[in-house]
């Protein structure tokens, strides 16, 4: 079985108020070119195909262009799951008459799944759905937490498992330990979103959605796909790509990374205004975000660089990367005197210690302060 793994397209974001939509196609026409390409017997999504509830229609009409270029174009079945973004009901909509046509869609968490086959693989979709959904749909008033829920889930993939199929599980959660960004939105707080990647030690591959960056979630057959595009500075460094995984009739799975080339970058720089503004590299329709290592504030910083940078999404002074001070990771915040922490809130985001005048400010404005609050 040869099939690719995919996730998080969210269809519609954007980033900054700038539409994703155009770079969004551009990247599809890479996943329909892959599908092709590797002869690829099925295309599994993740979930967060889109990146709210209730999607803009020009998204809703990207989906459905591209959908039907993968099942009638390419004549390849495609397995999706809701994720914490989507809609289920939406998502769902005429889902048993579309899975005849080769389109699973799994949208709202069902108490018997069948699971999808295809040659001698069985895949079982397991949607996301928070603890109180489960409750309702698997009636197991204990179901509290996402690991709870999950669990429920497999034990009841595993019941409809056939036997001699090798077993795929399609998920979308937060395994603990998965490195995150910015863009992805928490499931739950206080750990309860969290899930044990050994939930899925006895699955030959199991391709899940979430996290942004394509990764290993503690076992080499338990992997992220990554999202489609970067859509957070903090996924700057990422390299996005579509998983191609290598099933056979046993043994474990190989997979191999196949990159997406972006419309646009998106990247992260640093340094002075007046060298950015130089623009050093060239000019550039890539999105960035820029550090600026200006000590004081720089006027009409974004409008200035614009003129560089067209896609300038946003600025922010950033400190001059530097160790931080000495034993300041050590001390106790509660034992430490206002002026003592101050100093070493100043070291640690500005890179060096406060000068005399700065230290004489901050204790005119901090007596200030006392005074008003009716200390002595």
């Amino acid at each position: 079985m040869r099939f690719l793994h995919t996730s998080d397209w969210h269809l519609g974001k954007t980033l900054c108020n700038a539409s994703l939509l155009d770079d969004q196609a551009h990247a599809l026409d890479q996943v329909v070119a892959m599908v092709r390409d590797t002869k690829a017997e099925a295309l599994v999504v993740a979930g967060d195909l889109y990146d709210r509830a209730v999607p803009p229609k020009e998204a809703v009409a990207l989906l459905d262009e591209t959908l039907n270029r993968l099942v009638r174009g390419c004549g390849v079945p495609v397995l999706i799951i809701a994720g914490n973004h989507d809609s289920p009901e939406r998502l769902g909509f005429a889902s048993g008459f579309l899975g005849t046509q080769g389109l699973h869609l799994a949208g709202p968490l069902e108490a018997e799944p069948k699971p999808i086959l295809i040659g001698n693989t069985a895949f079982h979709l397991l949607p996301y759905a928070d603890p109180a959904m489960a409750r309702y749909a698997l009636e197991d008033a204990g179901l509290r937490t996402h690991q709870q829920v999950l669990s429920a889930q497999l034990e009841r993939a595993r019941l409809q498992h056939p036997s001699g199929h090798r077993f795929v599980a399609v998920a979308h959660a937060f395994v603990a330990g998965g490195s995150v960004s910015d863009s992805e939105l928490g499931l739950s707080v206080g750990g309860t979103g969290e899930v044990d990647a050994s939930l899925f030690s006895f699955t030959d591959y199991t391709a899940l959605g979430h996290l942004h960056r394509p990764q290993e979630a503690g076992q080499p057959h338990v992997r992220y796909a990554g999202s489609l595009l970067k859509y957070s500075a903090s996924e700057a460094s990422h390299v996005k790509a579509l998983t191609l995984v290598e099933l056979p009739d046993r043994g474990p799975a190989r997979t191999e990374p196949l990159p997406i080339v972006p419309r646009r970058d998106l990247r992260r720089l640093r340094g002075l205004f007046e060298d950015l503004m130089k623009a050093p590299n060239g000019p550039t329709e890539d999105y960035l975000f820029l550090d600026l290592l200006d000590e004081g504030p720089v006027l009409d910083a974004m409008a200035r660089l614009r003129q560089v940078y067209p896609n300038l999404l946003g600025i922010q002074p950033a400190p001059p990367a530097s160790a931080p001070a000495e034993g300041v990771e050590s001390i106790r915040l509660r034992d430490l005197d206002p002026d003592q922490l101050f100093r070493s809130f100043f070291q640690e985001t500005q890179g060096r210690p406060m000068n005399e005048e700065e230290a004489a400010l901050f204790l005119d404005v901090s007596q200030s302060l006392l005074h008003q609050e009716g200390h002595p």
